[in-house]
């Protein structure tokens, strides 16, 4: 039973076009093809991303913090009371007013002196600077890595400039060694990322987050069963642009750079609206959506491939409208602000870009 279940998963007209299938990955002539089997490398990759994580930290993103000014923040603890303690902890962090006054009661303080409680202990978990800008830099040092690494790969390939080629004898395409190691870098960084989710900082967005990691994750890996490798490592490059940028920013941020942040974060804008929601998308996605029915019927796995891109497209339209937002708050002349005023209308931009305080450079 199990056996005609896995058969009919891995079935090849769900996977490939009419004609091909697994046996097509069959190691011949000095050719390789990617295998199933490969993905279990980046398990140990994932752990050794982990341990190289925290020596980074400790050894260059400590010293390089204090270098650069980041200073932390003096915090006021709150005094130790079992009862407040009990309801923070297994209740709420943010009580009604209703409870404020009971718990008021059962302490003997003053409703105004819990609310300073409750807004004090909240406080103490927030993380530090320091190690907002230790995990800032950390993924900094591998996005910028993996962004001229995935250069390197794709500079001398055709489809790196002409995008249809990526489906060149499709699905028989052997495997390059810098393919195989730039996959296996990219797919073993965002599994460590998946380890390490519980001690990270969560931030505002920490569930479309997620959902980004484990969409991801699931693209590179599927995109590595069925030999869709080409596209793969584009869209790699694509998203590494401008993750750097973005990092880099926080990490001054965090310093108090403040003019170099902002600078940093409007090139960052820029480059995330370029590459993720017109590169991606017109160029990217056209080819893996539009032009593959041309050459071939449409199968499963064409729709599921395709179906994982366009969940990466709607996070990267959401994080866009909060990026913009931020740059409106700081770009000279308040350029953004007369555009949107403009064209779009002044109570619906007040209404969506001004009123609501979004700062992306501080989720926590």
């Amino acid at each position: 039973m199990l056996s005609r279940l896995w058969e009919l998963i891995w079935a090849d007209w769900i996977w490939f076009p009419e004609g091909h299938g697994w046996a097509d990955f069959t190691d011949h002539d000095g050719k390789v093809y990617p295998k199933p089997k490969d993905l279990w490398a980046t398990i140990p990759i994932a752990l050794a991303f982990l341990v190289i994580r925290q020596i980074f930290e400790r050894k260059v993103a400590i010293p390089l913090a204090y270098l650069l000014g980041v200073k932390e923040e003096l915090r006021v603890f709150a005094s130790p009371n079992p009862i407040l303690e009990s309801y923070f902890c297994r209740r709420s962090k943010h009580p009604t007013q209703i409870v404020m006054e009971t718990l008021s009661k059962q302490t003997g303080r003053s409703v105004r002196q819990v609310q300073r409680w409750f807004r004090r202990r909240r406080n103490q978990d927030r993380p530090s600077k320091v190690k907002k800008f230790r995990e800032a830099s950390w993924r900094f040092t591998f996005y910028l890595f993996a962004f001229f690494a995935g250069l390197a790969v794709l500079i001398d390939k055709p489809w790196f400039y002409e995008m249809k080629m990526m489906w060149e004898g499709f699905p028989k395409m052997s495997l390059l060694p810098s393919q195989y190691w730039y996959y296996m870098m990219e797919l073993g960084f965002y599994v460590s990322l998946l380890f390490s989710v519980a001690s990270d900082i969560k931030r505002k967005d920490f569930k479309e987050q997620i959902v980004h990691h484990v969409a991801t994750i699931t693209l590179i890996g599927f995109s590595w069963l069925v030999n869709y490798i080409r596209a793969g490592t584009l869209i790699m490059l694509v998203h590494d642009a401008s993750d750097y940028l973005m990092e880099s920013a926080k990490m001054f941020n965090y310093a108090g750079w403040k003019r170099t942040c902002n600078c940093i974060f409007t090139i960052f804008a820029a480059v995330f609206i370029i590459t993720r929601l017109v590169i991606l998308p017109f160029w990217i996605v056209h080819t893996t959506w539009v032009y593959p029915l041309t050459v071939y019927r449409p199968f499963f796995g064409f729709y599921f491939f395709n179906g994982l891109l366009f969940v990466l497209i709607l996070l990267h339209m959401f994080w866009a409208a909060l990026i913009l937002r931020m740059v409106v708050k700081f770009l000279p002349g308040n350029i953004l602000s007369f555009f949107f005023c403009r064209f779009v209308g002044e109570t619906w931009f007040l209404k969506c870009c001004i009123l609501p305080n979004y700062d992306i450079l501080k989720m926590s």
